[in-house]
This record gives structure tokens, sequence and C-alpha cells, in this order.
């Protein structure tokens, strides 16, 4: 596909939108490329990452075997996906830590308009995708509502934390991050990008490799075979997480990490939404409903924004 510099850094700045999602343990990467129309695209480029790539490299060259496997594409998203998430991960936490409520409203908005922007690409809406909605919505529920663990913080679990969390990352809805955080391993992995650890970082980028080219085949098949379906798919998979991005929270448990040292940290492990008056009469905060309210809002717009800015293009 020829396209223009301009174009190639309209996908790096795509890419820096799906690193910040998916630093935040709730909002996935997968739902950025779904709505800023290159999902498929790269689902597709990730699926040439094969042995016809190899045979095209020995029989036609470097240059065929780039366009092949569709280069510039997937360095630029790679490019804008490494800048984001090296250049946001501290002020991402910060967020998180600081001002939890007004983070979580605008990408409750986001996650929330996107549903109707994904879903109205199924051409009909019959039983399969109906079924497979409900179904896609259950999962992702079901997943916000498990507590959080203590993994053995090994190498190996390094590599399959990150196969399992990447195949979690180019879902809709499914949040890679949260995947991590569900196997004890986010923090860990989120203080080894701040530091710089790249023993770390190669274990869960190996893992992250092996399960992306394994699962991107499956879904390259389900987008060719059941298209409406898959599509409905992930739609309820975007429903279903809305819960974990819910932005007030009653902490069930929590566990201390690092505990007796200067960085002590108390981490919640289980969690379940409240309503934002019953949140303030736990907690003694204010729950900033409307600036809450105001950041929901904001987070649509910009959804909204996005899909104007891609009917123009297509017109």
């Amino acid at each position: 596909m020829s396209r223009t510099v301009k174009e190639y850094f309209g996908i790096a700045l795509r890419g820096m939108g799906m690193g910040a999602a998916d630093v935040v343990p709730g909002v996935s990467g997968g739902t950025i490329a779904f709505i800023t129309g290159i999902y498929e695209e790269l689902i597709e480029t990730i699926n040439k990452f094969d042995l016809n790539a190899i045979k095209v490299l020995r029989k036609e060259g470097l240059a065929a075997a780039w366009n092949h496997v569709n280069g510039n594409f997937i360095v630029s998203l790679l490019l804008g996906i490494g800048i984001s998430v090296v250049s946001l991960a501290k002020a991402i936490t910060y967020l998180l830590e600081n001002h939890p409520i007004p983070i979580w409203s605008f990408f409750y908005g986001l996650v929330a308009a996107s549903i109707w922007f994904v879903a109205k690409q199924v051409k009909k809406w019959t039983f399969p995708p109906i079924l497979t909605f409900i179904i896609g919505a259950a999962i992702a529920y079901y997943i916000t509502i498990l507590p959080a663990t203590q993994g053995a913080i090994s190498y190996p679990y390094y590599f399959l934390s990150g196969m399992v969390a990447i195949c979690a990352m180019i879902l809709p809805g499914i949040s890679g991050s949260f995947i991590l955080l569900l196997m004890g391993s986010y923090k860990a992995v989120l203080d080894a990008v701040h530091e710089r650890d790249f023993a770390i970082i190669a274990t869960v980028g190996a893992g992250a490799i092996i399960g992306l080219l394994s699962f991107s085949r499956l879904l390259k098949w389900m987008f060719h075979k059941y298209h409406d379906a898959t599509i409905a798919l992930l739609s309820g998979f975007l429903l279903g997480s809305l819960n974990k991005i819910w932005p007030w929270k009653e902490t069930i448990s929590s566990m201390v990490k690092k505990a007796g040292t200067p960085d002590e940290e108390v981490v919640p492990v289980e969690q379940v939404s409240v309503l934002p008056g019953h949140f303030e009469q736990i907690t003694g905060d204010p729950s900033q409903l409307g600036l809450a309210i105001g950041l929901m809002i904001a987070g649509a717009a910009f959804i909204i924004l996005i899909e104007k800015v891609a009917i123009q293009k297509e017109d």
C-alpha cells in the first residue's frame, strides 16, 4: 500500500494513542486501533510475518520482503507505541495514583462511545452476532471481577505474562495491562520500563511476539469466515469491560508490596463498582461528579471527532 509521509505520521499518532491506552490497566490499545480504522490492516500485517516472508526475502530481496510484510506501516505504528509508552508511563501512573476519578472518567466515556462505532460495522444483526455480542460482554465482565494475584515473578513467568497480555492487548475492550495486573506482573513490568531493565523488557517482549503471531492468525481466520459475529464479539468485549473502568470503586481487599521499605505500596486486589454518592460515604473524599461527567462527555466527543475525520478521509 502506497502512503505519503503525512499518512505514516498519522499512523504513528495512532500508535501513540494505542501505547497510551495500553499503559492504563483497563483500556485496550486494540480499541484505539479499531476506532481509528487500522485494526484489520494491523491483523493482516501481523499475519504476513510467516514463512512466505522468508521465501520472498530469499528469492526477491529485502525490498520485496519489506513490502510483503507492510514494513512501513508496522514500523510507524510501533514507533508511535514505543514513544508513547516510554514518555507517558510515568505521567499516566501519576494521574492514576493521584487523580483516579478524572482519568477513569475520560476513558469510560471513550470506551462507552466506541461500542456504537464498532457495533455499527456489523452488516446485519442476526442471531449469531447477537449471541456472540452477549458472550463477549459476559467474558469481559467476568475478567473485570477477577481478583489480582501475586505471580511467582521469574523470567519464565514474565515470558508467559507477555504472551497472555498481548492477546488481550490486540482485542478491543480487554486490556493487556489489566491482564498483567491480574497475573501480578503489572507493577514489575512498569518498573522495568521506568528503570530501563532491558532483560525483563526483552523477556516480556519475546513472549508478546510469540503470542501475537499465534493469536493474530486466529483473528484473521475469524474476520474472514465470520466477520459480523467477530465484530459483534469485539463490541461485547467493549461493553463488558466498562465495569473495570468505572471511576468509582470500593476496595474490598488489598496487598502490600515491598513492605518495610521506603517503596512500600498498598495495591488494591479486589474492587467493586459503586455509585458516586456511596463512594463519597465510604472514602470521605468528594466524588468530583461534575468534573467526571464532563470528562466522560469529552471522551465520547473525542471518539465522535475521530469517526468524523475517518468518514471525511473516505469521502
